[in-house]
């Protein structure tokens, strides 16, 4: 399973998020990845790229989503099969927040596409702007895609666990999602269709006559904490004097009073 070959490096993408390796008494154990039955083509093309026995069963249950799921599952049981997808970084058990990019040599492109084919959305959001995103609960995956999208698209992200549940969002919209879906979802590659005819549509999309382009962010640095504490709440003068918004020091100027962003070493407590 060489890395650097495109399909391999979707695949194991695509397992690091949605498959499930699991260990049994003795040497025993298996690999599995469970889709909706619509996506079950992809399934066969891991069948294919794998030269193990392998099988896909159909099944259809009740879920706390719906009463009638229908689902495809790919096993795979070898030992030498096992054994060599977790040497490249597939955990037994519970993995999600453990999974990380391949420390080997790896196609980047076609691995991030299969994370995101995973655990990721490619589409329009309601108010019609196209977007790529990955819900994620490993720092690394969520990291790494965040240095890869910004080579390719100049945006910039840093990246924070969600308080509800603990996990990433990743978000990218308007020209770095299309930017960012033309590198990934190449023609020929190999992706779940759906995704692709997604990824494909956002090609098209222009900006609207009016629309602002939002300029990028500008990091805050400890000095200018340091000055915007000090200016004891005169936000109109410490906006003048960084060159930044009474709205953009309203907010930070919150943030450093309730700990949100550590206080500079040498400033008091009460802001004097």
């Amino acid at each position: 399973m060489d890395l650097r070959d495109p399909g391999y490096a979707y695949m194991f993408g695509f397992i690091q998020a949605d498959g499930h390796l699991a260990g049994g008494p003795g040497l025993k154990g298996r690999l599995t990845v469970e889709l909706n039955i619509r996506d079950i083509e992809i399934l066969r093309r891991f069948q294919q790229l794998t030269p193990y026995t392998s099988s896909i069963r159909e099944r259809v249950r009740s879920t706390n989503f719906a009463t009638r799921h229908h689902s495809a599952t790919w096993s795979l049981c070898s030992l030498e099969a096992r054994t060599l997808l977790h040497d490249l970084g597939l955990p037994y058990g519970a993995k999600s927040r453990r999974i990380a990019p391949p420390r080997t040599e790896f196609s980047r492109r076609d691995y991030l596409r299969g994370v995101i084919d995973a655990d990721g959305s490619v589409g329009y959001t309601a108010q019609g702007l196209p977007f790529v995103s990955l819900t994620t609960a490993s720092a690394a995956v969520g990291a790494y895609l965040c240095r890869y999208a910004k080579v390719v698209t100049g945006a910039a992200r840093h990246i924070g666990r969600n308080t509800r549940d603990g996990v990433y969002n990743v978000v990218y919209t308007k020209e770095a999602a299309v930017q960012l879906a033309a590198d990934l979802y190449r023609p020929g590659s190999i992706s779940l269709e759906r995704k692709r005819l997604a990824a494909a549509s956002l090609a098209s999309w222009e900006r609207p006559p009016g629309m602002r382009v939002r300029a990028s962010s500008r990091r805050w640095k400890e000095g200018e904490d340091r000055l915007l504490w000090a200016s004891g709440g005169d936000l109109a003068a410490a906006a003048a004097e960084l060159g930044r918004s009474e709205a953009s020091c309203s907010a930070r100027l919150w943030r450093l009073r309730t700990g949100q962003v550590p206080l500079p070493p040498d400033c008091p407590a009460d802001g004097s």
